[in-house]
This record gives C-alpha cells, structure tokens and sequence, in this order.
C-alpha cells in the first residue's frame, strides 16, 4: 500500500508541470540575447533609431492575475541605478499583446498609464547606450493581483516598480542587447 502511494505521489507530481502553463514573454521584434534594431533605438543623444516599443506578446498567466504591467530597463546605464526607458501599468487583465509602437501610436488598452522615462518624456525611450558599450534591455511583463496600482501621475519609476513589485504574482522577461 505504502509503494502504491508513493508511486501516486510521483506519478502526480510529474503530471502536474505538464498541466500547468508558463508565464511566457514572446516578440516579432525582439529576441533574447539579439542586437535590437534600428527601430526600437532612440532619436536623440546622439542616437538616430525610429524610438518605437516593439511588438509584445505574453500567455499563461497565473491565476488571480487582475492586471498587466511592463518595463523595458537597462541595468548597464553609467547612472548608479540604471535606465528606465518604459513602464506601463494597469493594462487590463483580458490584455494578451501590445503591437509594434504602441506607446507612440496610442494604441495602448483603455486605463492603461505610460509613465516619464528617464529621457524626461512619457512612453517608449529607445536603445542609446554611450559609444562601445554594450547593453542589455530586459523588457518584462508583470502579472499582477490588483486590477491597478494607484500611482500619482507623475509618479517616479522607482516608486512604479516597487509597486509593480509588491503586487507581482510572476514575470516573465527578454534580455536584448544593443552597442554603437
């Protein structure tokens, strides 16, 4: 009897990753450990891309997911905190895909907020390292248990990521490159 349960107990415990689905992050525009194109690098500082957020798309969230959060970030950045060049918050729940350039084309789902980046404008800041360097960008989804974050309109990326953070159940991320 002992033997049998125990064989139950594997059998189960091997069955249930297959039943359950991944937090997954996917892009048509964007590949984990690729350079970025041109078309999601910044106009400006010296940099001359297209400055559009690429095309994302997630699946298997977990459940009690209630909303949708996103943050492209560069760890690399020469500032002691890095770079955030996009977050957004409060994308509804039913939200499965965000289409190429969807901060500038105000494509983005009702109720959903962009916030400043650190190029001081709200939305997608492209790619724009200092000359030689390479530098990753990890753009990531947030399943989140709250159906929004009450965040002021000017609110800081550092405070929009803590409370992206405190209210994830999971992430799922992709690490892009870029180097001029």
């Amino acid at each position: 009897m002992r033997s049998q349960l125990a064989a139950l107990i594997l059998l189960l415990g091997a069955a249930s990753p297959a039943l359950a689905e991944d937090f997954t992050l996917s892009s048509t525009d964007i590949s984990e450990g690729e350079k970025l194109s041109n078309a999601h690098v910044f106009q400006g500082f010296g940099c001359e891309g297209d400055n559009q957020s690429p095309q994302l798309s997630w699946s298997g969230a977990p459940e009690g997911t209630k909303s949708f959060a996103i943050a492209a970030y560069d760890p690399d950045a020469p500032t002691g905190s890095g770079w955030w060049h996009w977050q957004v918050v409060n994308l509804p729940a039913s939200t499965v895909s965000l289409g190429q350039d969807a901060s500038a084309s105000g494509e983005l789902p009702e109720g959903a907020m962009e916030l400043r980046n650190d190029y001081g404008a709200v939305g997608f800041g492209g790619a724009c390292p200092p000359p030689g360097e390479v530098h990753r960008y990890i753009f990531t989804v947030y399943a989140l248990g709250t159906e929004s974050l009450e965040l002021p309109e000017d609110a800081s990326n550092a405070l929009a990521g803590y409370m992206v953070r405190a209210n994830a159940i999971d992430s799922a991320s992709i690490t892009a490159i870029y180097h001029r």
